[in-house]
């Protein structure tokens, strides 16, 4: 569960000197901000200090050595392979423990060192082909590349560049073979980028389970079957999963093995370019899924072991690998691989013209511990130190920097379960520099509740303070479930409220049964109120907004390499029979998302009552398994005449129809719950109510 983000238990202890403190400020640009919003962060003045001065410094080395971080971040213009004006061909590779490194492939008859390159100052290596007499193509376009390393034992390696831009798996082949892609005519964008979004809604997407049928969905399945979907259910941004290419399905794009090639079990990478341009040609924002916390480990289509050693792109001995995920950990302090990763980022924004990122494994990057075996309680020692990596730390200001300098309107999102401090912070106040992190307790709450809890046993305090724990000025993606809990041996919130019933009595032409009844209503619930009160952003796994009857499985030798689990049955959306209903529309004209935190004037433990208001909207949830309350008496701090504008018991979304939404409900000025004012609502049992100040305006 991921920590709280309210003071420390404790801050005595760790102390901080006048003359630490001013240097800080000093040193800092806008660090007195961040601790006027924190008090309780003064004693690590230094720390933020420290953090700041090694980011400058590394920024202003790359601009001395390198002309700017804007030259430094365009490696995949020089490095990989390229065609010259003039027809020849220009390589270049990063190999600093290889003896040779040559080029073969289709082009010279698998020649293996017919190619060599020349040996540069600093590891690198370059080759030039001039071009044939008659300047025809000397490395066609989707003909097959590799490099021939000799390391330093004489030993004979076949890689593919860590640069590619397409590989693919040819039949039953293992391995990926590097493709040259280099077409004639490239997707030419249409598009401009949409403006960023005020309240954010995310659609969490995969393209290859994206259709109902038992097979790899493709980028132009997605493009033309999904798209108008998410844009139907009223979503802003789409971020994609398992983009970057992994050798591995079934592991959901998290071992990555080539990083600057999109997934060609999908498609080409064009047709990627032409799902991003028709997103934004609907208004949505694309988010790539990125993941620079540890690559693959695989040697012969992967960047482990390229040049014949472990510690090229990665760190030596056990300081290399992740214990737990089995793959390779980035050497954030190397120069070169400062560049790759910066140049990867670079390049997913030009090249595919994605609008952000979502970071991946952002706690195992923070700490040299990598968060195992860590249970995050808040107290702000956790996040100072020595278990800090500042090199990674270095790297995410970096890169959040460089993707806010190219593009302003870009969004970064930190997937960290640790609440480290002033992550989500400018980077001139000391910060990491991310736009938003993710509120990851708000699903394993839950979870909890449902797998330990009777409903008559929630607890309205503890709801609250888990949707509303996140720190001030910090800003948080809210969600009540995503693919985690969509994947295999775990269970959605539908699943985990209807189970086996969710096949045999979803229906309206099915009686209601208890079951059913209860998992209805609360799916709802819990939907809208994460949504309305637990962050400034919302985040739903595909096919869980209506409740997906199945869970996600990929295949693997576990299942006999079957599809049936591997897809999205966005099918049954289509039958009218079937209950759902999404909230986005509303939020897109009433900006709860974009809005202060809300003010909770009540959370009743025995009436099981949640009242709170946000965007100038009254929000009342009365979770009783059984209780409905007549003129049940909730707090404004706006007087006025108020209206329902949704209500999930209403016969659309599948509830009882009991509430009539002609009804005009007017405050009084009735002192209540800490309010100036108050009203008198009908509210049935296991009912959520938006009701809106009419006399304001929209």
């Amino acid at each position: 569960m991921a920590a709280p983000a309210g003071p420390p238990a404790e801050a005595a202890g760790t102390e901080c000197s006048e003359e630490a403190l001013a240097a800080a400020l000093a040193d800092v640009p806008e660090l007195a901000r961040l601790l006027e919003t924190d008090p309780y962060l003064k004693p690590y003045a230094p720390d933020f200090q420290r953090r700041y001065k090694r980011f400058n410094q590394t920024l202003s080395s790359i601009g001395e050595n390198e002309g700017g971080i804007d030259r430094f971040s365009r490696g995949y213009e020089s490095f990989g392979v390229h065609r010259c004006a003039d027809g020849g061909l220009y390589c270049k590779e990063w190999a600093p423990g290889a003896e040779g490194v040559f080029l073969t492939g289709d082009f010279n008859d698998w020649n293996p060192f017919s190619h060599p390159y020349k040996k540069l100052d600093f590891g690198k290596w370059e080759l030039y082909i001039p071009p044939k007499q008659n300047r025809s193509v000397l490395v066609p376009h989707g003909s097959k590349l590799k490099l021939v390393i000799r390391s330093k034992s004489g030993e004979i390696l076949y890689r593919i560049s860590p640069w590619a831009k397409y590989v693919t798996r040819e039949g039953s082949n293992v391995n990926y073979d590097w493709i040259h892609w280099d077409p004639e005519y490239s997707y030419k964008f249409k598009h401009s980028k949409p403006k960023k979004p005020k309240g954010l809604r995310i659609y969490e997407s995969h393209v290859g389970i994206s259709s109902y049928e038992g097979k790899i969905a493709s980028y132009k399945h997605f493009t033309c079957n999904v798209l108008p979907r998410i844009k139907d259910l009223g979503y802003n941004c789409i971020q994609l999963m398992a983009i970057m290419e992994h050798a591995y399905y079934a592991s959901f794009g998290y071992q990555i093995t080539s990083f600057f090639a999109a997934s060609s079990r999908y498609g080409t990478p064009e047709e990627l370019k032409e799902l991003v341009d028709t997103a934004h040609s609907m208004g949505i924002t694309v988010l790539l899924d990125v993941v620079h916390s540890h690559a693959s480990k695989n040697s012969e289509d992967g960047l482990n072991m390229f040049d014949g050693t472990e510690s090229c792109y990665f760190h030596y001995g056990p300081r290399g690998t992740h214990i737990l995920w089995d793959s390779r950990l980035f050497a954030y302090a190397s120069w070169e691989v400062l560049r790759f990763l910066l140049s990867n980022i670079r390049w997913w924004l030009e090249e595919y013209g994605f609008d952000g990122f979502r970071f991946d494994g952002v706690t195992s990057m923070l700490y040299h511990h990598h968060g195992i075996g860590e249970n995050f309680s808040g107290d702000y020692h956790e996040y100072f130190g020595l278990q800090v990596d500042e090199d990674a730390l270095t790297y995410i200001m970096l890169a959040n920097h460089l993707v806010h300098t190219l593009y302003p309107d870009s969004i970064t999102i930190a997937e960290d379960v640790s609440g480290m401090p002033a992550l989500c912070s400018p980077i001139s106040q000391g910060g990491g520099g991310f736009d938003y992190r993710l509120a990851m307790a708000i699903p394993d709450k839950w979870i909890q509740l449902l797998k330990e809890y009777k409903d008559e046993d929630w607890n309205m305090g503890n709801i609250v303070y888990t949707l509303t724990n996140r720190r001030y000025l910090e800003k948080c993606i809210a969600y009540a479930e995503s693919h985690d809990q969509a994947l295999v041996g775990d269970k959605t919130l539908a699943f985990w409220l209807m189970d086996a019933e969710m096949y045999t009595n979803m229906s309206v032409l099915t009686p209601f049964t208890p079951v059913i009844d209860r998992g209805i209503q609360l799916h709802k619930m819990i939907r809208l109120i994460t949504h309305a009160l637990g962050g400034e952003g919302y985040l739903n796994f595909m096919g869980n907004e209506f409740g997906h009857p199945e869970w996600l499985d990929f295949p693997r030798k576990g299942n006999n390499e079957s599809y049936h689990y591997a897809r999205r049955q966005f099918h049954l959306t289509d039958d009218d029979l079937l209950r759902y209903k999404d909230m986005n529309k509303l939020e897109e004209r009433c900006g709860w998302l974009s809005a202060p935190q809300a003010h909770v004037s009540e959370k009743h433990e025995d009436n099981k009552i949640i009242a709170f208001e946000r965007a100038s909207l009254l929000f009342i949830f009365n979770f009783h398994p059984s209780k409905s309350y007549t003129d049940y008496r909730v707090g404004t701090t706006l007087p006025g005449k108020y209206k329902i504008v949704l209500d999930s018991d209403a016969a659309e979304y599948g509830g009882h129809k009991r509430l009539d939404h002609n009804t005009e409900f007017f405050s009084e000025p009735f002192e209540h719950n800490n309010c100036p004012c108050s009203l008198l609502v009908y509210i049935p049992n296991r009912v959520a109510l938006i009701l809106r100040n009419v006399d304001l305006p929209n």
